[in-house]
């Protein structure tokens, strides 16, 4: 069984003269928003052997704070290929993946996320918020045996699902 967690980089700062897309900055939310997701994926004991990130730094503050909150001290690679790759280079890059690695997390964009869910999977999602999470499982020994719609969706959360109810777990992670 081989899991994927397709993470969008978290919320950024607008577009200003001088700053390109490549180098804008998480914002003071989006920190926020890391700390929330990643009490909720330490609280279902998710750990992660691998994290593959956009080189876009924005996404590279994104995996690593994530990776902090889940203590996670494993393999983390920064790819051109997932700012500016096509949906088959993303295919691509996961089918290349050492077997030995069961879960694999891809800290990444839209709509370039959106299209390998609805490609790996029958669901079909229209946008993935800032900091949103989609959790893909298959059946498969070898990772290059994904195929398209193979995939189950196992969950999708975003930072909104906590605005008016956040579990007192993930509250009191929070404020540690």
């Amino acid at each position: 069984m081989k899991k994927i967690y397709l993470i969008r980089d978290a919320k950024a700062e607008g577009f200003s003269q001088g700053i390109s897309d490549f180098e804008r900055e998480i914002t003071k939310k989006g920190k926020k928003d890391i700390l929330t997701i990643g009490s909720y994926m330490a609280l279902r004991g998710i750990s992660l052997d691998i994290i593959l990130s956009s080189c876009a730094l924005r996404a590279q503050q994104s995996a690593i704070s994530l990776a902090e909150k889940l203590s996670f001290s494993g393999e983390q690679h920064f790819l051109q290929e997932l700012y500016f790759g096509s949906n088959d280079a993303l295919l691509e890059i996961v089918k290349a993946q050492d077997d030995k690695f069961e879960n694999l997390a891809i800290v990444g964009h839209n709509p370039q996320l959106n299209e390998l869910i609805n490609r790996l999977t029958d669901e079909h999602i229209n946008k993935i918020p800032a900091m949103g999470v989609v959790s893909l499982s298959f059946d498969i020994e070898s990772w290059s045996d994904i195929d398209e719609s193979v995939g189950k969706m196992e969950f999708f959360i975003y930072p909104k699902q906590f605005k008016y109810y956040m579990p007192k777990q993930i509250q009191a992670t929070l404020l540690r």
